[in-house]
């Protein structure tokens, strides 16, 4: 077993490793409140925290300590925490990925002159991971359509990529409505550009043909009602009023949690 961080192998920079364990599910918030006179607590729900990751790590003998000591050098400018989240992807699931970083101090021990061991425990503040292959949809036409999320066991959060015309005027707009949930959006959108809809980062941009940010999208939508995609089956709706529709493209984001 190896890992992939930040688009570099275990196995290229001479580090042997495996997963200690694997956390089932993450740790939990729990919202808990004591009621004067009622036995034990009311329970408001709980929520996820981060995940953690530890993987066992090895380093086979070197021709020297020196050569040890290169090794280690070498995988901490490529772990450095200071660079911020990166993408880790395990051996043992390889169809998904974490954002994750270090989050502890990494001490070596040494086995041999010219081998040692050390633990890497990375925290994932965002504790789902994601589909490397995600699942994209395309919608062409208004009306109700049904897409089939088939990757994950968690609800996403997509990212809607919206082509039409919309002039500037509040009789003008086009409804995007993802399992009864309606989300209005109004001009105004032309032709050659896109708004894009992200909801996990809870934001919204219109870009040109080439992808480039032209203004903000949030004032585009009457409403901030992010869409959301459950496992299974999925009902989008598209209406119409003095507008064009021309295509909906649906990044799904599946995940696990």
């Amino acid at each position: 077993m190896g890992f992939i961080y930040n688009g570099i192998s275990s196995q290229s920079m001479k580090i042997r490793a495996r997963l200690a364990g694997w956390q089932v599910f993450p740790a939990l918030r729990n919202s808990f409140e004591t009621v004067p006179g009622k036995a034990g607590v009311a329970d408001f729900g709980c929520d996820i925290s981060e995940r953690t990751i530890t993987i066992s790590c090895g380093v086979l003998p070197q021709l020297s300590f020196a050569g040890l000591v290169s090794v280690l050098d070498n995988a901490a400018e490529w772990l450095n925490p200071a660079n911020g989240l990166k993408q880790l992807i395990l051996d043992d699931v390889p169809d998904r990925y974490f954002m994750a970083r270090l989050s502890e101090a990494v001490d070596c021990g040494r086995l041999l002159r010219t081998a040692g061991s050390f633990e890497l425990r990375f925290v994932c503040p965002d504790p789902y991971a994601y589909a490397l292959e995600d699942e994209i949809f395309v919608i062409s036409g208004t009306g109700t359509h049904e897409i089939e999320r088939l990757t994950g066991n968690a609800e996403s959060e997509p990212v809607y990529l919206l082509k039409g015309v919309i002039a500037a005027s509040s009789s003008s707009y086009i409804s995007l409505i993802t399992n009864g949930e309606e989300l209005r959006i109004a001009g105004p959108l032309s032709e050659g550009e896109t708004l894009v809809i992200d909801s996990g980062m809870v934001t919204a941009k219109v870009t040109d043909a080439a992808g480039n940010t032209l203004r903000n999208g949030l004032p585009c939508l009457q409403e901030l009602n992010f869409p959301i995609l459950r496992k299974g089956v999925n009902n989008i709706e598209v209406v119409t009023e003095n507008a064009t529709f021309t295509e909906l493209k649906i990044q799904a984001k599946s995940r696990w949690r």
